[in-house]
């Protein structure tokens, strides 16, 4: 009789970081080609939003498609900026349409994985997480960027962007009940290194590297709740480059098929059919030196 392998429940937590964080799609195929099942998810931001849409739905290539169609302007629409007094440059009606059109009237507490979003309180900035009630409430709460969007009001209480809080957050899908957490951080970077460095910065990427060095002190010790961290190489695309989407979903993708055989060692999960990277990797590591 053949012996039966327990896998461990495995825990996906998604950071932040706007078209970079589109390579948690690419994350999520890789997995679901791999025939390893994603029991709990906790996502931050654009975490939020990509783990919210599979947790719901259970069909990540539909949002790929989804994104895929979705142009900039659709997402951030230059004709809506606006000048007055809530702080912010983009009103967030033109996301929450499109969040409806795929997850409208779904409540958190109703998905077939257990899912969280990570918000911070504008009033005190403390880490809220929003595991009931509507879901694309919770994704818009989490994605608030400040000066980007205007803080997004639940129940009374003002939300703001997760990542100021929990930028890619391990330790919450940890305390769902998860037995090996994998993080996936797309933003979390020390953002001066050799050859960076200019005085020539616009507004925009003071804005971007001040947030990259926040999310970098906050990471650093909530990673230490995974058991795997995930750094696909996408810190070189800008925040909005929602046009690269392909090219960004693809290096989730392989970032996560390069990582194959400790996941599946650390997991339980067994080889089904090799992806190409993993029979490349076998052949290096298995050739005669």
């Amino acid at each position: 009789m053949e012996k039966q392998t327990t896998t461990k429940k495995v825990g996906l937590a998604l950071g932040g970081g706007g078209a970079k964080g589109l390579a948690h799609i690419g994350v999520i195929k890789a997995l679901i080609n791999a025939g390893i099942k994603i029991d709990y998810i906790s996502g931050t931001s654009m975490g939020a939003l990509v783990g919210g849409w599979y947790a719901a739905t259970g069909d990540i290539k539909m949002l790929e498609h989804f994104i895929l169609d979705v142009k900039k302007d659709d997402i951030l629409p230059a004709k809506k900026m606006i000048k007055n007094k809530d702080g912010s440059f983009f009103k967030d009606e033109s996301i929450a349409n499109i969040l409806r059109k795929g997850l409208e009237n779904i409540k958190i507490e109703n998905l077939e994985i257990p899912f969280t979003a990570v918000a911070t309180d504008a009033k005190n900035g403390d880490e809220v997480l929003l595991n009931s009630g509507d879901l694309v409430d919770a994704i818009r709460a989490s994605i608030a960027l400040p000066i980007v969007f205007a803080p997004v009001a639940i129940d009374g209480n003002l939300f703001i962007d997760g990542g100021l809080s929990n930028p890619v957050p391990a330790n919450i899908v940890r305390s769902m009940g998860a037995d090996y957490v994998i993080a996936v951080d797309v933003s979390s970077k020390w953002p001066v290194d050799s050859g960076e460095l200019s005085t020539n910065y616009d507004l925009y990427h003071i804005i971007s590297r001040a947030l990259s060095i926040i999310e970098y002190q906050i990471a650093k010790n909530i990673l230490k709740s995974a058991d795997l961290v995930l750094r696909p190489p996408v810190l070189n695309y800008d925040w909005l480059e929602f046009n690269k989407a392909k090219e960004i979903m693809k290096v989730g993708e392989q970032e996560l098929e390069l990582n194959l055989r400790e996941i599946r060692r650390k997991t339980g999960y067994r080889k089904t059919d090799k992806t190409l990277t993993e029979k490349f990797l076998d052949f290096i590591l298995n050739s005669p030196h």
